[in-house]
């Protein structure tokens, strides 16, 4: 089990943080709170994204914010509380523009843009988004809100717009894990694919056997050559996206047949006298 992922907190507990609901409790004795949870969940945000998750620990956190370390647990009950609050904080942070005028394909490709920046700028994120159990709190709900948006006008129903969603950003997700695993092969072994390569082509050449693997060896060396390494991050998304993209119209024009125009919204039909 992923000891980091989204959702692994206690319900109850996770969503009051994340919605600002008091507890039912006795009121809180003691001295004035010193922080608040909004610069908690900063701090932990500043240690994931400078050192990984392996450096968010409740006591960095403490520190970071200059309380003792137990006292970290009156804010936030633990880890995996943090961590939703964190991810929700990020995702109501994401920039939303206002649907015009646009396609609903360059609407998606503004929406995966959007999230691939996201894991970009935070890569632990790639290890913690959940798509099967998020945090429901505002951040996430304002961004599903408007991403669904991206799908108005193309006649899908309620429930194949939602697939469509997830089918998106589950390739946007995909796509930057292999994008930041490609990062730490890279610096894990202090070699760029260029350099890797070169310093085993020995041996590879004696044990990449063209007769034996005639496709591997043929297209992984023009793949290689136009890449100039054995995975190109600009190239993967730029062809991934387009597929994906190409499947969902399908999909629209499988689905809606009748649509005229299913590249912008319908007009509203007029009023009635």
């Amino acid at each position: 089990m992923n000891p980091h992922r989204t959702g692994a907190g206690e319900p109850s507990v996770t969503l009051r943080l994340l919605w600002g609901t008091p507890a039912q409790t006795a009121p809180r004795k003691g001295p004035a709170r010193s922080v608040t949870v909004s610069q908690i969940v900063d701090a932990a945000l500043e240690l994931a994204d400078a050192n990984g998750l392996a450096a968010l620990t409740m006591r960095a956190v403490a520190e970071s914010v200059g309380i003792a370390a137990m006292s970290v647990y009156t804010y936030v009950p633990g880890k995996p509380e943090l961590l939703d609050l964190m991810v929700d904080a990020l995702y109501a942070r994401m920039p939303r523009r206002e649907w015009r005028a646009e396609s609903w394909r360059e609407r998606l490709t503004a929406v995966a843009e959007a999230n691939r920046m996201l894991l970009s700028q935070h890569p632990w994120m790639t290890e913690v988004a959940a798509l099967s159990r998020p945090p429901l709190g505002p951040g996430l709900m304002a961004k599903y809100e408007y991403e669904l948006a991206s799908l108005d006008g193309t006649g899908l129903s309620d429930a194949d717009v939602d697939a469509a969603l997830t089918f998106l950003l589950g390739f946007v997700q995909s796509h930057c894990r292999a994008a930041h695993d490609a990062q730490r092969a890279t610096t894990d072994s202090a070699m760029s694919d260029a350099d890797w390569w070169a310093a085993n082509q020995p041996v590879l050449a004696r044990a990449l056997d063209p007769s034996a693997y005639p496709r591997a060896v043929r297209i992984g060396a023009a793949a290689g050559e136009l890449q100039g390494s054995a995975w190109d991050d600009e190239r993967s998304w730029a062809f991934g996206l387009a597929c994906a993209l190409d499947g969902l119209e399908r999909l629209i024009e499988r689905r809606c047949p009748t649509l005229i125009d299913p590249v912008s919204p319908p007009s509203p039909p007029p009023a009635a006298d």
